[in-house]
C-alpha cells in the first residue's frame, strides 16, 4: 500500500452533494448519518489547517436538468422541496469555503472547479460525499483526466447499494488514487 502523504499547502477537500435532498436518502454500505459524521470531521480538520474546502451541490431545476433518454432514472415523488440543494447543517458553510453549483453528476463539467483549484495551487484533492458511484465517481474521473492526485475517504461516502459503492471503490478509485479511511486521512493532517 502506498504511503499517504498530504501536503497541506496543495491539498483541498471536495465534498460532493452533502445537501438536504440527497443526504436524506438511504445509503449503503455506510449509513448517511455516518458519512455525514465523517465528512464533518474532514471539513473541520481542513478548515482548522487553513486547507481549502470545496462544497459541491446540485442546483438544477426542471428547466435546467439534463433530459437524456435512459432506461432508468432517479425517482422523485412530487416537487423538489425548496431546501433540497441546501448544504446539511453538520457540514455547514464557512466563509472560506468555495461553493460549486453543478447541474449534472460530476463537479467539473460546466463549473469553475478546475479553475478554482488551480488558482489556489492545488494538485491533490480528497473526495467524499453521496453518492459514491454518481457524483463522487464522475468528479473523480474528470480529476484523473486533469492530472489531480486523489485520496478517497471511503467511509465518508456511500451509495444506494453496497455493491455500487464497492464497485467504485475497488475497481475504479484504487486505479485513480489512494483509498483511505477518514481516520487515516485525519492522522496525516492533524
Amino acid at each position: 500500500m502506498t504511503e499517504l502523504d498530504i501536503n497541506k499547502k496543495t491539498t483541498a477537500l471536495v465534498v460532493i452533494d452533502l445537501q438536504k435532498g440527497i443526504a436524506a436518502r438511504p445509503t449503503q454500505p455506510h449509513a448517511a448519518k455516518d458519512v455525514i459524521h465523517n465528512a464533518a470531521r474532514l471539513t473541520a480538520a481542513f478548515r482548522k489547517n487553513a486547507m481549502p474546502v470545496f462544497l459541491v451541490h446540485v442546483t438544477s431545476t426542471p428547466e435546467t436538468m439534463l433530459k437524456v433518454k435512459s432506461d432508468t432514472t432517479f425517482s422523485q415523488t412530487g416537487p423538489v422541496p425548496p431546501d433540497w440543494s441546501e448544504f446539511i447543517p453538520e457540514i455547514g458553510h464557512a466563509s472560506t469555503d468555495i461553493v460549486i453549483a453543478k447541474k449534472q453528476w460530476g463537479a467539473f463539467y460546466g463549473t469553475d472547479l478546475e479553475l478554482q483549484l488551480r488558482r489556489r495551487g492545488m494538485d491533490t484533492i480528497v473526495l467524499c460525499g453521496i453518492a459514491t458511484d454518481y457524483g463522487v465517481e464522475s468528479t473523480a474521473r474528470f480529476a484523473y483526466e486533469f492530472g489531480f492526485q486523489q485520496v478517497f475517504a471511503e467511509d465518508a461516502m456511500s451509495s444506494m447499494s453496497a455493491e455500487q459503492h464497492h464497485n467504485s471503490v475497488n475497481y475504479i478509485f484504487k486505479r485513480m488514487g489512494l483509498v483511505r479511511t477518514t481516520a487515516e486521512i485525519l492522522a496525516v493532517i492533524e
